[in-house]
């Protein structure tokens, strides 16, 4: 059998890890992603990958800087990849050249393998809740991966992750499209540049905390959602 090792990190500044980051690779097969990850050219590296069947690849070793978040920034850490661990996640995805179809939902084997890998990363390295993350999150102008169709709140369930409380009530929590930028840079997003339009980066936190629904529109429950996640962030 290969034994797959990413070539694809350098050292960590000083070795602590703060965040969990969760992409899909965006590729045809785990195979393709497996190549590319430990192709030295590429230049890009995680430490685990997790394919459709479970089954878990890792591929660079934890205390080591994978290079897997890019231009990214959550709070006032502008260097993700240094603070983190990264996990691919086989899936096509929205836009994977010549491979028919495209964005399709994850495996429950596939889900099962990541919740457990998760929850191993975040006992040995104390990560809140708040911090597991997704790419589109911290790298939301480039990145939307692992997506809409990702189960974050299946993940959340056994404590990976943060899902907001069941909403009822959405009619009375009207805000200004600026103060709801601002509670999103509260909560830890990067709003620099968005306030002209700032559809792409609702729309961002829709991918990950309001699936069902990701038109970029601030509504009452998108509002609702927000205070919810960062009332307990805060808490």
């Amino acid at each position: 059998m290969t034994q797959y090792r990413s070539p694809n990190y350098n050292e960590r500044s000083d070795g602590r890890i703060k965040y969990l980051i969760l992409h899909y690779t965006g590729m045809a097969s785990g195979f393709e992603a497996l190549e590319r990850l430990c192709d030295p050219e590429a230049q890009v590296g995680a430490h685990y990958l997790v394919e459709e069947d479970g089954k878990i690849f890792p591929l660079i070793d934890e205390n080591k800087r994978a290079w897997h978040a890019g231009v990214s920034k959550w709070e006032q850490d502008e260097d993700i990849n240094d603070l983190s661990i990264g996990i691919e996640i086989v899936n096509a995805g929205h836009a994977c050249p010549g491979y028919d179809s495209i964005y399709r939902p994850f495996p429950d084997a596939q889900m099962d393998a990541v919740m457990r890998l998760a929850k191993k990363i975040i006992q040995q390295h104390n990560i809140k809740p708040c911090y597991v993350l997704g790419h589109s999150d911290v790298a939301w102008r480039r990145k939307i991966d692992p997506g809409e169709l990702f189960g974050w709140e299946k993940l959340s369930k056994q404590g990976v992750g943060c899902w907001p409380d069941v909403i009822e009530n959405c009619s009375q929590n009207k805000i200004k499209t600026d103060e709801f930028i601002s509670k999103l840079q509260a909560y830890g997003y990067d709003i620099e540049g968005c306030n002209e339009n700032p559809k792409k980066i609702i729309t961002a936190f829709q991918r990950h905390f309001r699936q069902d629904n990701i038109d970029g529109v601030l509504d009452d429950e998108t509002i609702l959602i927000l205070e919810n996640l960062l009332g307990r962030k805060l808490s």
